[in-house]
């Protein structure tokens, strides 16, 4: 008999209540309709999957980009008895086919998997045999290009939906404005009735924004942990280098400090997490990586070191403080010197158009059926790899292509047997046809790799056996096989009329993007200048209406008064620094092609060309970082370049 959602709260989650929303959300799921929940963060969106896993029949996907939920979620749902897996790039070969395994079986109530595992044709081959009673998707802000995490990924997350046969929808986020709750519900068909938002207001936290000078922040830093009680503490910072030095000094002035950044070794960076769930006073200093998915309830403390990129990214961060309901403090250290490099970050994803121009006609001139790599086209074009796919993905959303399912080039493999021992479990055709494969292989230092593409032609044979073979061989515990090389499949609908008319429109998209993004900077601005309860404006930013002034901000505690602000610092160009970029592209014309790329060099704005030129981590890189881009394309348009 099935349980009631209130009998299943209690008996597998041990609550005897829902929280705010949740008994909405379930009862929609249930009912057999789609929903959206917009929760704060800590506000229990994952149990609006997880229970409906348990009283659906089928299998439950949840769609999430965070590995640390995912782990963290499994462990928790393992140890109440609840059958949960997840794919990600952690695990092993071993691991990996025992949990295809379980999906094959439909032995799961759970399965969480990144965006990008759809990608892999044979995990969507094995879901499309599965029956997906619900389809999850967390932080289903991404899908929106009004959000401030777009990913094309997620704009494709509507498609497979569709193809799995899901038969509801649940989107969830933390951080969705009206306008791009719009957007989700509208992506995935969602009735506006069936989206439930909960308040976004937290009493138990106090914002606060305190301007500070660049030379002054670490002392004031180091002051305000002095002189606060110890506890569980993230200072969020912009770039990984600033991780790193700012949790040297705190470390040398006493305190338990650990950097936390994406740049870090993954066993490095999960040491430091789990350090950080078990620590009752430790710091960890972490660019925006850290946080999302870390089910760590008493964390007393917040600050922004740098200002963040957008209210989301501010919302989201502050919101991993005091989640057990106690008081915590969450302070922005404010200082105008960090906007430009802020700013120029998003200056980074904006291509030229003679590199969209040069995309543009590449794919339409290529056959009517083709594959392409994203990593060569990001390349040959010097655009980076997300923007290449978002381009193409706006292509597909007009009309002009239609994306097919994503194959690998080559594999890579290690024999767990001896080959004689492998093809002495077959006989007749089926072994005549490995040896044929096996003589495909070429070897390298550790691995063995096979062109799969190059090997069909060779054998004459069809591609999907030779792949069907190596699968059937890992599936064994024959090869610890690895696929190597995503192509990309692309069907064109119909060829544009002018070809560099869509250049421009592409690159116009692409420039609004950047301009959202530098709004979305501002917005962070006015929060702080607001003459008014912070916390309430903050609150109508996403919707919701505080009816009086929240009594724990700045502006309340100060009586009143708004945050006074210095006006933004004059950025000084060394003119000696333009001189050694224009030196500098003389040696490496490629790379440094036109005033564009020289500029984001001086600003510490990498892009495909100066990584393959190693050029990252030359000394000019980033020299001029505090300065505004545009400040320094004209200094170098103007020297001539």
């Amino acid at each position: 008999m099935t349980l009631e959602p209130r009998a299943a709260l209690k008996q597998y989650f041990g609550f005897s209540d829902f929280r705010p929303g949740q008994g909405e959300v379930i009862a929609h799921l249930l009912a057999g309709r789609s929903s959206a929940a917009v929760f704060p963060t800590g506000g229990g969106k994952s149990l609006c999957y997880q229970l409906p896993a348990l009283l659906l029949p089928g299998v439950t996907l949840v769609v999430s980009p965070l590995i640390a939920l995912m782990k963290d979620q499994i462990d928790a749902l393992s140890a109440r008895g609840i059958a949960a897996q997840r794919l990600d790039s952690t695990l092993s070969a071993d691991e990996y086919r025992d949990v295809m395994q379980q999906v094959r079986d439909g032995a799961l109530q759970l399965l969480y998997v990144a965006p990008e595992r759809f990608q892999n044709e044979r995990f969507r081959e094995a879901i499309q045999r599965l029956r997906v009673s619900l389809f999850a998707v967390d932080e289903a802000h991404c899908i929106s290009e009004w959000g401030h995490n777009f990913r094309p990924d997620y704009l494709k997350l509507v498609e497979f939906a569709s193809r799995c046969r899901a038969e509801r929808v649940l989107a969830l986020t933390a951080t969705a404005t009206p306008q791009v709750l719009d957007d989700i519900c509208r992506a995935f068909a969602i009735e506006p009735t069936c989206a439930v938002r909960t308040g976004f207001y937290r009493p138990n936290l106090k914002l606060l924004t305190t301007p500070v000078t660049a030379a002054a922040r670490d002392e004031q830093l180091i002051a305000r942990l002095r002189e606060r009680p110890a506890g569980p503490t993230i200072v969020y910072v912009t770039l990984q280098r600033t991780a790193e030095q700012v949790a040297e000094r705190l470390a040398a002035a006493g305190f338990s400090a650990r950097p936390y950044h994406a740049g870090m070794e993954d066993d490095h960076r999960a040491a430091v997490q789990d350090w950080f769930l078990e620590t009752a006073h430790g710091i960890v200093v972490a660019t925006i990586a850290f946080g999302m998915g870390i089910d760590k309830a008493n964390i007393r403390y917040v600050y922004h070191y740098n200002l963040p990129k957008s209210l989301e990214n501010y919302s989201q961060e502050i919101g991993r403080a005091g989640r057990d309901g106690e008081p915590a403090i969450c302070e922005m250290l404010v200082c105008l010197a960090d906007l430009a490099p802020l700013e120029n970050f998003a200056y980074g994803d904006t291509p030229t158009l003679p590199a969209v121009r040069g995309l543009v006609q590449e794919i339409f001139g290529l056959p009517p059926h083709f594959d392409v790599s994203y990593h060569e086209l990001s390349a040959r074009h010097d655009i980076r790899v997300l923007v290449v796919r978002t381009l193409l993905t706006y292509l597909e959303l007009d009309g002009y292509l239609e994306g097919g399912t994503p194959f690998y080039s080559s594999f890579k493999f290690q024999a767990l047997k001896p080959s004689a021992e492998i093809l002495g479990h077959f006989e007749g055709e089926r072994r005549q046809f490995l040896e044929q494969v096996f003589r495909q292989v070429h070897k390298a230092k550790t691995w063995l790799h096979i062109d799969v593409d190059q090997a069909a032609r060779t054998l004459n044979a069809p591609r999907d056996r030779i792949v069907r073979a190596l699968d059937y061989l890992a599936e064994q515990g024959w090869l610890d096989l690895k696929a190597e090389g995503t192509r990309n499949q692309y069907q064109r609908r119909r060829m544009p009329a002018d070809l560099e008319a869509l250049a421009r429109s592409l690159l116009e998209r692409t420039v609004q993007r950047q301009e959202r993004e530098i709004h979305r900077l501002g917005e962070v601005l006015e929060l702080i200048r607001h003459n008014g309860c912070q916390v309430a404006a903050l609150c109508h930013h996403f919707g919701e209406a505080l009816r009086e002034a929240c009594g724990h901000c700045s502006w309340c505690l100060a009586g009143g008064m708004a945050v006074e602000l210095s006006q933004r610092p004059a950025a000084a160009i060394d003119q000696s620094r333009i001189r050694q970029a224009l030196a500098l592209r003389r040696e490496h014309r490629d790379a440094l092609a036109d005033a564009t790329a020289v500029a984001r060099l001086l600003c510490g704005v990498s892009s495909p060309s100066l990584a393959k030129a190693k050029l990252s981590s030359h000394v000019l890189f980033g020299s001029l970082a505090e300065v505004p881009f545009a400040q320094v394309l004209a200094a170098l348009q103007a020297a001539g370049a």
